[in-house]
């Protein structure tokens, strides 16, 4: 499993029916809920052990609709000479972005050197972003690799550099098919609230005291700070659209707020002709954008006034609407779009403990998805035109750390998409990221091994017939869904991985406080703070931070057996670290644990000392 320090299992008996290829998608969704068989191509790696898919939420653009697939990187067996005191993956080696379509895998290559590279976005014409180490040391933080925004079109890679007013480390993370790219660029004005901490899991100890900018480049004007909203000083850059427009989130002042970095945080969209606009809030602290189409409609979450919990928005043409509905909690949050105005993502039960996918074809109208059989939660994170959508189901933990497992949701039916692909494949799936127009699905896998690679699931219809392999019959959902045993890991490692999102950043530079959504339930933190100082305790928050507010209570963080200087919170979904004088730095750890919360994995937290920030 890689590892970030440079970048937000289940077996299924088929019953295949043969059913003719000639029915009608009409005949099949007026009877019983059936699905197309896939074939599964496994991504190369570049001679190393795995290439997988960056757990982040631009994993809905890792794929385009001509098949182009890039977002990740693959491994070679070059060692990494910037290993082990920054290491980009667990063996120490280098690895490249790359590049599959029609069947040709291509290594994207990295800045000239010894250097890292990876891909986040592929556009609609191919133009793909990223960043490279540049085989430079940042000067702020002793031998931290500088990190450069890069695009790649036609295979060739342009360096986008720094920002005007100087910096040492830049990531593109989006870009259009007219070659406007967008991302994120250190500054060097010093900030102690900087939006890019260093990761938290790998170098606890290690700040990034630089601030944080949201940039647009292009061939004629290079790379422009977009500015921040109202008095803030850090922002990000998120996606562009065809149309030219950005989102992004930003610090609005210094104000607190209940985001990860600890700072008020507003959404914004941005083009040439009026600049960066707030797509506003729900009165709460916290506004977080996650996807927008090419009418220029963006989706996201919000707090509420008070911070009590969270809505999932649409915003258009100038308004932001509250994605009503409930399937029994208040918590909700929209993690993708169509070019239709359809959003998914996730709607918590009453409780607010455990949660299903959610589709809104339109602001007032929820539609609960579930989860595969009886799993406890659900995300769905992709949707196509035409409104197939697919995600992840998490079987017993819905923090995200134990198993999950992929699915594609269709015609009103949920189906596990391990169940869709032939019984010999090489991996089982476990997460979906995206699909695209033609129903093809970004996804990663588990292989005999245990380690996570990356793959493409090629439906066998009427738009990809000849494929060698396929199955071209149909499968019958109920029937699936009926003979599934209970979950057993096969093929799969004796620990579950871990679901990553590893950076706020998104798995671009090197931070490990991830404000991806879903984020957890915000209004039932009162139980988990009246326990969290007892001292027989296990501090485990891969279970109880299902209870964790979404702000302000954890544990000490440790690094080297000494203390940080940083209190460790979060929820299922979110993980940060705040200054905490309940954290004296370089006092001993009176009881140094393995622990963690959320999607960013484990860290080592001081079991008897709570804290709060």
């Amino acid at each position: 499993m890689r590892h970030l320090g440079v970048m937000r299992f289940i077996a299924a008996t088929v019953l295949a029916l043969a059913i003719p290829l000639q029915l009608g998608a009409q005949d099949i969704q007026d009877h019983h809920p059936w699905h197309h068989h896939y074939q599964l191509v496994q991504i190369p790696t570049l001679g190393g052990v795995e290439t997988n898919f960056f757990d982040t939420t631009n994993n809905i653009a890792v794929l385009n609709d001509r098949g182009g697939l890039s977002g990740g990187a693959a491994e070679t067996l070059t060692p990494d000479p910037n290993a082990p005191q920054y290491w980009f993956d667990q063996q120490g080696d280098i690895n490249y972005a790359f590049l599959w379509k029609d069947g040709f895998f291509t290594s994207l290559g990295s800045l000239p050197g010894t250097n890292n590279s990876y891909s986040l976005w592929i556009s609609a014409n191919g133009n793909i972003a990223g960043g490279s180490e540049n085989g430079l040391i940042d000067p702020s933080v002793p031998e931290l690799p500088e990190i450069s925004a890069v695009m790649w079109r036609g295979g060739k890679i342009t360096n986008l550099g720094n920002l005007p007013q100087g910096g040492y480390e830049s990531a593109a993370v989006s870009v259009n098919s007219q070659g406007e790219a967008v991302g994120v660029a250190t500054d060097l004005v010093p900030d102690s609230n900087s939006l890019l901490p260093l990761n938290q899991n790998l170098w606890p100890d290690v700040p990034y005291n630089y601030q944080l900018r949201a940039f647009i480049w292009d061939a004629k004007n290079g790379m422009q700070d977009l500015g921040t909203l109202g008095t803030g000083t850090d922002a990000e850059a998120w996606a562009i659209n065809e149309r030219g427009q950005v989102i992004g989130d930003s610090y609005i002042s210094s104000a607190p707020g209940v985001c990860p970095s600890g700072i008020a945080t507003g959404a914004f969209i941005w083009d040439r002709t009026h600049g960066m606009v707030d797509l506003g809030n729900f009165g709460g602290t916290c506004t977080l954008p996650n996807n927008l189409n090419n009418r220029g409609q963006v989706v996201g979450l919000s707090t509420v006034a008070g911070d009590g919990y969270q809505r999932g928005f649409l915003w258009d043409n100038g308004r932001l609407h509250n994605l009503q509905g409930s399937i029994g909690g208040k918590n909700t949050g929209a993690l993708a779009i169509n070019e239709d105005g359809a959003a998914v993502g996730f709607a918590y039960l009453a409780g607010e403990t455990t949660y299903h996918a959610a589709l809104w074809r339109d602001v007032e109208h929820l539609t609960g998805l579930g989860t595969l059989g009886s799993d406890l939660c659900a995300f769905a994170q992709g949707i196509n035109n035409r409104e197939q959508v697919v995600g992840d189901s998490l079987p017993t933990d819905c923090s995200g750390d134990g198993a999950s497992r992929a699915f594609l949701w269709e015609n009103g039916s949920i189906v596990d998409l391990n169940s869709l692909i032939p019984p010999n494949s090489p991996l089982y799936l476990i997460y979906a990221y995206t699909i695209n127009e033609r129903g093809e699905i970004a996804v990663n896998g588990l292989d005999a091994n245990g380690v996570e690679q990356a793959a493409l699931l090629i439906p066998c219809d009427e738009n990809h017939l000849g494929l060698e392999g396929c199955d071209y019959s149909l499968v019958n959902a109920i029937v699936t869904a009926e003979a599934a045993p209970a979950p057993v890991a096969a093929p799969m490692p004796s620990v579950p991985p871990t679901r990553r999102r590893p950076s706020q950043l998104r798995g671009t530079l090197p931070r490990g406080l991830p404000h991806a959504s879903p984020q957890a339930a915000l209004s039932a933190g009162d139980a988990h703070a009246a326990s969290i100082t007892d001292g027989n305790r296990q501090a485990d928050f891969l279970s109880d931070s299902q209870l964790s507010p979404i702000h302000g209570r954890g544990y000490c963080l440790v690094g080297k057996d000494e203390l940080t200087g940083y209190c460790h919170a979060g929820t299922p979904w979110v993980c940060w670290s705040g200054r905490s004088s309940a954290c004296p730095v370089g006092d001993k750890a009176l009881k140094p644990e393995k622990g963690g919360c959320g999607l960013a994995g484990s860290v080592i937290i001081d079991a008897d000392r709570a804290c709060s920030f």
